[in-house]
């Protein structure tokens, strides 16, 4: 059974064969679905919890 992977950002499925994978100095690893989501991570240094597309909007 092939486990589905997470977007970190925005909390969406990554289907499979798709998405990038980034890994930190630290060891820290990253699965993002499109590109939108790893620049606003890793560039903007946004919260997923206050950008609306994001499945994580409003959870606290």
């Amino acid at each position: 059974m092939v486990k589905v992977k997470k977007c970190s950002f925005c909390g969406y499925d990554i289907p499979i064969g798709k998405g990038h994978m980034y890994i930190k100095k630290d060891g820290t690893i990253y699965n993002f679905c499109t590109h939108k989501c790893r620049i606003a991570t890793l560039v903007q240094k946004r919260n997923p919890r206050k950008v609306r597309w994001t499945a994580l909007y409003g959870k606290e």
